[in-house]
């Protein structure tokens, strides 16, 4: 059986709940900007698109996707308040092992970042073959992976939301 190819930033609006009050933190690598600074935009149009403030979103950069979990942890610890914080970056295969480290410890280094701040941290990295392959997920064939990583980003400060529900 063989997956059916789709794109994957399609979503059903109505399914996603409201981003009003909600606040999210944006960290961008700068290497590749082509494909992140794309993601970037997509991500901020579909976080708006959805209620939340232009205010309620912080952006900082970073030289290069490895530096993805640095400033993930700085924004974690700096800018109070945050309900996620969405990273993105983009890691393209070369001759080397080079993508392998890099790939590996930004995966690494985000989830732990997630699990140490208690706050979700979306991995918005496209870890593609070539540049083909990143562009038709920055806005090409296969949509926008910012759009994705904007969606997951509302719908887990959704699900960290509803466990502040729970009696203790």
């Amino acid at each position: 059986m063989t997956a059916k190819k789709k794109i994957l930033s399609q979503y059903k609006p109505e399914q996603i709940p409201d981003a009003d009050g909600m606040s999210v933190g944006i960290v961008v690598s700068e290497w590749n900007s082509e494909i992140t600074f794309s993601m970037r935009d997509a991500a901020v149009e579909t976080l708006t698109k959805h209620g939340m403030k232009k205010d309620d979103i912080i952006i900082r950069h970073v030289p290069g996707s490895f530096e993805l979990t640095s400033g993930a942890q700085m924004m974690a610890n700096y800018e109070c308040g945050l309900d996620a914080i969405i990273c993105i970056g983009c890691v393209i295969r070369g001759e080397t092992s080079h993508f392998d480290y890099i790939c590996m410890g930004v995966t690494n280094g985000l989830t732990k970042v997630s699990i140490k701040y208690e706050i979700p941290v979306i991995f918005g990295v496209l870890t593609t073959e070539n540049m083909e392959q990143a562009l038709e997920r920055a806005g090409g064939k296969h949509g926008n992976k910012g759009v994705e990583a904007a969606i997951t980003a509302i719908k887990m400060i959704e699900l960290k939301k509803s466990f502040s529900f729970l009696p203790y």
